[in-house]
């Protein structure tokens, strides 16, 4: 252990947290599209955008308020769109668009 994880006693301090911090919230540029594959046991999906581009999301990157296995084959949907130059593009914070 570090000099910073111990006491003055020399024995182990518990890290603490700070309250509300956790990952920081990722955004990316509003969206919407349509699901076109949905795979439940893997907990992911993908999203068809209006010009036929399919995007990745996960079960992770649904929205708050919204469940990945409510979500099926066909439902028209919001998210913000990361555009990731590793693993390619992302949309993150996916909820349901609510039909006209």
């Amino acid at each position: 252990m570090s000099d910073r994880t111990r006491g003055a006693a020399g024995k182990p301090v518990p890290m603490q947290r700070v309250a509300g911090a956790g990952p920081p919230e990722r955004r990316g540029i509003p969206n919407t599209g349509e699901i076109v594959t949905l795979f439940i046991g893997q907990g992911h999906g993908f999203i068809r955008l209006a010009n036929d581009r399919e995007v990745f999301f996960h079960r992770s990157d649904v929205g708050e308020g919204a469940s990945f296995n409510d979500f099926a084959v066909g439902d028209a949907v919001r998210f913000d769109l990361l555009e990731d130059d590793v693993s390619g593009p992302r949309a993150v914070q996916v909820v349901r668009r609510p039909r006209r």
